[in-house]
């Protein structure tokens, strides 16, 4: 019988952790030295997912399962847990949370309402309690916010409209101008902060994700400097050497010499 891929890689992993035969450097690996090997690795997937790189999204998927094998298999040398329990675990969640799929249940009117109630329902069994429980602290502070604004959202504390949300923008700004005309630096901080915060909210009415749009910002950011950088170049300008005006001008003709 052929082996299947997915034993074949806990297989491989096993031998790499073997303590006799495997791989000095798998071996001298923890939970938290591949912490920030995980998010490296979800990162690329974000990154091929957005620049839509069928054959690259393969192979990140690929490092990105290993870690969760990786530290499945530390868990289980640890006696707590197995990879074979974590498919277990995400299987048995899918078909709690879709009771509408799997238990013939009625399709509720708004699905992300009994989504959260779920969660909330897992949360409490947690002992976390809270509407806020368990948002990471390791994510992007901005998809952190837009996390923490749609969980407040769903018991109600939110704005009505895409309208409120944006007039309290305006008064973060208008709290933020105050702080900057006082010098306050700490009061600045603070302010910029609830003003981040406040379009994030502003965001989530205009069913947009924050963290995309930012991403998506800086790319093209990245695409219209570059094209600066070549165009001085050409002109045997440095660019430590522009003024404004100069600055200027280039960033008109670099946007009108790209799409986007």
């Amino acid at each position: 019988m052929t082996e299947l891929p997915i034993q074949r890689l806990l297989d491989i992993m096993a031998r790499l952790r073997d303590p006799a035969t495997g791989c000095p450097w798998d071996l001298a690996q923890s939970f938290e030295s591949l912490a920030p090997f995980t998010l490296e690795e979800a990162s690329e997937v974000v990154d091929v997912l957005e620049r839509g790189d069928r054959a690259a999204l393969r192979d990140e998927l690929g490092d990105l399962l290993f870690q969760v094998v990786f530290l499945s298999r530390l868990a289980q040398e640890e006696g707590d847990f197995d990879f074979q329990s974590v498919a277990t675990a995400i299987s048995d969640k899918l078909v709690r949370r879709h009771p509408h799929v799997f238990d013939s249940q009625p399709l509720a009117e708004d699905v992300s309402r009994t989504w959260e109630s779920l969660k909330a329902q897992e949360r409490t069994g947690r002992g976390q309690t809270g509407v806020l429980a368990d948002v990471p602290l390791s994510l992007p502070a901005l998809s952190r916010a837009a996390k923490l604004g749609r969980r407040a959202g769903r018991v109600g504390f939110d704005w009505p409209d895409a309208v409120g949300a944006r007039s309290k923008v305006q008064e973060e700004l208008s709290e933020l101008d105050v702080a900057i005309s006082q010098g306050d630096e700490a009061a600045m901080t603070e302010e910029l902060g609830d003003l981040l915060l406040a379009v994030t909210s502003w965001s989530r009415h205009l069913r947009l994700d924050p963290e995309t749009c930012l991403r998506k910002a800086n790319a093209k950011f990245e695409r219209r400097f570059a094209v600066m950088e070549r165009l001085a170049a050409a002109r045997g300008l440095a660019l430590e050497g522009l003024t404004p005006d100069a600055w200027d001008a280039l960033w008109i003709e670099a946007k009108a010499g790209i799409q986007g």
